[in-house]
């Protein structure tokens, strides 16, 4: 070092103060620690660190002691933790200030770091600041049109960024509400009693239904979402990305049917062997039922619900595994002590493999409808053997899924806190 006086340094970190000598910082593992050994004047050393003492020659930092501590002990053993009841991603930012990095952790810190860094980016990517240097003074070409864009955009997709999106947010779950009642009123037997009239009758009634209540309803909520699913398209950044995402192909699922049902109505005919037949028509009109899924744009329940099941796919597939297995092993066995043995009663119900995973699924469930059951005792016993074996089972993933849930409930409760502090000073504005 040739700067600063005395045969050893002291490095005071949060208050915490550790003493080298000279020749040790030459070649420090930590990056940060290592510069003050090639620092030529204060001016050097305050670059390095937030201040100097000459007359002890100690080197303050201010940052967090007890992080540093832990990175001392990989200094002296090679091992690197987090520190217990300490942010991961602040630990990181003390290793990136000292000059390590991710890969100096231990496995298992990384993989902790890893998911916290994804969760984090998945998390804050519809947050990133969209203002750059440019955002004070002179504004760029084209500024003011993008903020509109920007404005619209929030208020279509987050209904409590503002007054207006608040708005918007609460005429689309009424749409939504009233949709919902008239698919559901339109399978009571008083509405569909017209299909079994005759064809004059069908004919005549066909003429007055387009005049009734109930078709300018769903004509007048199918064209609020047409016109709220074409604005967001032209306000959306990346329409690629828009196409893409899961909630706004299920409002395509939701919206296309009814043009399609239109347009075979119009090239089939009212009175059609078609359109009296009915079945790709009602599997159409009935996809409708799409439309409650909108409900997950202002709910984060079903937010919540969503992003949990992206977030905890792993953990999904691992159930299904679970089930295929088990399936495969009971039906089998079920099948075979029920009627693949000769021991005078065969039950019909087990005729095959097949026919016993059915049993299978709803005894692993422990729903049991009892349209099927074993009569011999073997398979008694083996259906008790399997209704626990379905419990032990289906509890094992659900402990990961519970606290992913919880996590993201929290995640997104901060995020909608957020949105809701700016709109307090827009209204208060």
């Amino acid at each position: 070092m040739n700067f600063g006086r005395g045969p050893s340094v002291v490095l005071n970190v949060g208050g915490t103060r550790y003493s080298f000598s000279r020749e040790v910082l030459k070649d420090f593992p930590l990056r940060r620690v290592s510069r003050l050994h090639g620092c030529l004047s204060e001016q050097d050393v305050l670059e390095v660190c937030d201040d100097y003492d000459r007359e002890r020659n100690e080197y303050f930092f201010d940052r967090h002691s007890e992080a540093f501590g832990f990175i001392m002990l990989y200094v002296r053993h090679g091992h690197l933790r987090f520190v217990p009841h300490m942010c991961e991603l602040s630990f990181y930012n003390e290793m990136i200030y000292w000059g390590l990095e991710g890969s100096h952790l231990d496995y298992c810190c990384q993989r902790r770091l890893d998911d916290r860094m994804s969760e984090t980016c998945t998390y804050y990517a519809a947050e990133e600041p969209k203002g750059g240097p440019e955002g004070k003074g002179r504004r760029p070409p084209g500024a003011e049109g993008g903020k509109w864009l920007e404005r619209m955009r929030r208020t279509f997709e987050e209904p409590t960024s503002s007054v207006a999106a608040q708005v918007l947010a609460t005429v689309s779950i009424l749409f939504v509400i009233v949709s919902m009642v008239v698919l559901c009123a339109s399978t009571l037997p008083e509405w569909r009693a017209p299909e079994n009239r005759s064809v004059e009758e069908q004919s005549r009634y066909t003429a007055e239904s387009v005049r009734e209540p109930s078709g300018i309803i769903e004509a007048i909520c199918i064209g609020w979402f047409t016109a709220e699913c074409i604005v967001r398209f032209i306000v959306s950044k990346n329409k690629c990305e828009f196409v893409r995402r899961p909630l706004n192909i299920i409002d395509l699922l939701a919206i296309t049917p009814y043009y399609i049902s239109v347009l075979m109505t119009v090239f089939t005919g009212e009175n059609s062997q078609l359109q009296r037949a009915g079945v790709t028509l009602r599997v159409l009109r009935m996809m409708r039922i799409f439309w409650v899924i909108k409900l997950a744009r202002h709910f984060i329940g079903l937010q919540t619900l969503g992003l949990t099941l992206k977030r905890c796919y792993r953990e999904m597939v691992m159930l299904l595994v679970f089930i295929c297995v088990a399936m495969a092993i009971f039906s089998a066995l079920s099948q075979l002590l029920e009627n693949g043995l000769d021991l005078g009663t065969k039950n019909k119900d087990y005729a095959s493999i097949p026919a016993a995973c059915w049993w299978v699924i709803i005894s692993m469930t422990t729903v049991g409808y009892g349209d099927m059951c074993p009569i011999t005792v073997p398979g008694r016993i083996l259906g008790g053997i399997c209704v626990v074996s379905g419990i032990v089972l289906l509890a094992l993933p659900i402990t990961f899924i519970y606290h992913s849930f919880v996590q993201c409930y929290h995640e997104l409760k901060f995020r909608s806190a957020r949105y809701s502090r700016s709109l307090s000073a827009e209204f208060l504005n």
